[in-house]
């Protein structure tokens, strides 16, 4: 059995990499560098069911159907992953540690089988770690350059 494990360090806190990780908006912007697509009507919720629609290329589809397993924010995300209509599920896992500089992140795809799931392992992780080195960071960046807005309080409220 082949699998994917990217373990990258970024100097933010855990917080802001949840979002990054788990905010559809967001997720669009650093997934676009590797060109996987968007994820649509994904929440980070148990038993949530997602895809992540992509341009497709002679052999797929351009659609990836996944459903969330595990999330315990802002710690860890589990979700299937299968991108051939009735192929077989994979496991990607989304792992958050505090870490002296900011944030330790673990990406992990496992399940792919045979000489297929190698084949695809290798070109699934050459464009994970692309999105994770380029697309991740510049978003995470992003993020800290261009803080939230404070939310607007009424005139006539007190606070």
């Amino acid at each position: 059995m082949s699998q994917i494990r990217i373990v990258r360090g970024y100097p933010h806190p855990p917080a802001p990499v949840w979002r990054a990780l788990t905010d559809p908006e967001l997720v669009a912007r650093w997934t676009a560098t590797g060109r996987s697509g968007r994820p649509v009507g994904f929440i980070p919720k148990v038993g949530t069911k997602f895809q992540f629609i992509g341009k497709p290329v002679p052999g797929w589809r351009g659609v990836v159907d996944c459903e969330v397993l595990e999330v315990n924010e802002p710690r860890l995300l589990r979700y299937t992953w299968q991108g051939e209509e009735n192929g077989p599920a994979t496991i990607v896992t989304y792992r958050i540690e505090p870490h002296a500089e900011g944030t330790r992140f673990t990406f992990e795809h496992t399940g792919f089988t045979g000489v297929g799931g190698f084949l695809m392992a290798k070109i699934l992780g050459a464009v994970r770690t692309k999105m994770l080195s380029v697309g991740l960071p510049a978003v995470l960046d992003d993020m800290a350059n261009s803080p939230e807005p404070e939310p607007e309080v009424a005139a006539d409220n007190p606070l």
